[in-house]
């Protein structure tokens, strides 16, 4: 009866929404992009592949860049202790489906169908998975009736609830508990996550905490950015801006000149956390008057081994206008910032820098990432820094090349202490693969 009320909400939605999104779609790439298998068309690659591999499927959902890095590690350490299974991944957004195409075979990455009963179902019926994984917390109701009509386990990994969202979710805790009490495996990242999963409905013996998959990340390659980097920046100091949002450039540009006045060998990278605010973020550097470039006009590889490369220019902002090239792009600051924190956004990772012991700095608004945040601060790991102190905070650090390193080190050091929730992940879906086949041997 739940779910007959959820569809039909969600078809009123649908209807009364039309035009927007229809206008939307027109205006927009991102939306029109992988509409048709949202809607339900199973490509025909991700159908070509599950048929010519005979191997059981499990389907992994991850929804944007930062779960595709999260569960980076996750898939090829699954790959390697379950030779015996295909794993194809869904994404939802536009930038996580180019990561994960990068990382993974292209023909066995798709965009997730809308939480719509015949789109969820086409995927189901062609892929058959013998197991769903979810990222985080991607509860979709159509999604987890499917399988749990199908007789699909399914197990969440890097389950966490925000303090943003987790008043949301007691106000539907009934609704939620149905369906969170069929889950089969839940891992949360910290104790407090698997009490709040636990209040919604999930049952005790399924939750275990296994800390956060975002502790066992490593930069998969070195970035060509970073490789060009070395030669092209030799001798200055780079200040990385990671996942900035609107307001936290021109808080920056604001105190660049202040930070130029204490140490004038430096260059700031400037990465804006969406796409669609590359443009927006080139108006504001061209008219601050600033020296400037954008990283996607440097010469490629092949063209560098026929011309050289231009040197940066002390001063000089570069605007990173590229996708998955920041965690790479870290491991050469002096000093770093994690945006999404100056503006009451709830922040985003800091584990990218910390673990190339590089020190970091962030905005009071870090709720999101609240765990993470504060058990850096406790390390002496990360400083806080509002609006008004940011380019103080910058310039102590950069002053003071002996307490950044050390504060860089901590935080290398409490990021490898958190490390092992790739194998105690792989230990619970292990396990509830090996129970899944035998009741199915015993059935």
């Amino acid at each position: 009866m739940t779910l007959f009320f959820y569809n039909l909400a969600l078809f009123v939605a649908l209807i009364a929404g039309a035009p927007w999104w229809l206008w939307r779609m027109a205006t927009t790439r991102k939306y029109r992009e992988g509409l048709f298998e949202r809607l339900g068309r199973v490509p025909r690659r991700l159908v070509s592949t599950s048929l010519s591999d005979e191997r059981p499927l499990i389907w992994l959902h991850a929804v944007s860049v930062g779960e595709v890095l999260a569960v980076t590690r996750l898939v090829r350490t699954l790959e390697s202790a379950l030779p015996g299974y295909l794993i194809v991944v869904s994404t939802t957004t536009r930038t996580g489906q180019a990561l994960a195409r990068e990382r993974f075979e292209s023909n066995r990455v798709f965009y997730c169908p809308l939480d719509l009963p015949w789109a969820v179902g086409a995927y189901l019926n062609a892929l058959q998975p013998l197991m769903l994984v979810l990222a985080e917390t991607e509860f979709w109701p159509n999604l987890l009736h499917g399988c749990f009509r199908r007789g699909i386990p399914v197990a969440v990994v890097n389950a966490r609830i925000s303090n943003r969202s987790w008043p949301r979710y007691q106000r539907l805790r009934r609704w939620w508990r149905p369906l969170l009490s069929r889950l089969s495996r839940v891992l949360a990242q910290s104790q407090t996550d698997a009490d709040r999963l636990l209040a919604l409905g999930c049952l005790p013996d399924c939750v275990s905490v296994a800390g956060n998959l975002k502790f066992d990340v490593r930069a998969a390659q070195e970035a060509e950015a970073t490789r060009l980097l070395r030669s092209m920046a030799a001798g200055l100091r780079i200040v990385v801006a990671g996942s900035t949002l609107e307001g936290e450039e021109s808080a920056l540009l604001e105190g660049w000149p202040r930070l130029l006045a204490a140490d004038s060998q430096l260059v700031l990278f400037l990465a804006p956390r969406h796409p669609e605010r590359f443009s927006p973020v080139a108006v504001l550097l061209q008219k601050s008057g600033v020296l400037w470039s954008k990283r996607s006009d440097w010469s490629t590889e092949s063209s560098a081994a026929r011309h050289a490369l231009r040197t940066l220019r002390p001063g000089e902002i570069v605007l990173l206008d590229t996708i998955g090239e920041l965690a790479s792009v870290y491991s050469l600051a002096s000093v770093a910032f994690v945006g999404g924190s100056l503006v009451p956004a709830g922040g985003h990772n800091p584990l990218e820098p910390a673990q190339f012991a590089v020190p970091i700095v962030m905005g009071p608004h870090y709720a999101n990432f609240a765990a993470i945040t504060d058990g850096l601060r406790d390390h002496d790991a990360l400083r806080i820094a509002a609006k008004d102190d940011l380019a103080s905070t910058l310039i102590e650090l950069l002053g003071d090349r002996n307490a950044a390193e050390a504060m860089g080190a901590r935080a290398k050091e409490a990021f490898d202490r958190q490390a092992g929730a790739t194998d105690r992940c792989v230990a619970a879906i292990s396990e509830l693969l090996d129970s899944t086949s035998s009741r199915e041997r015993a059935s």
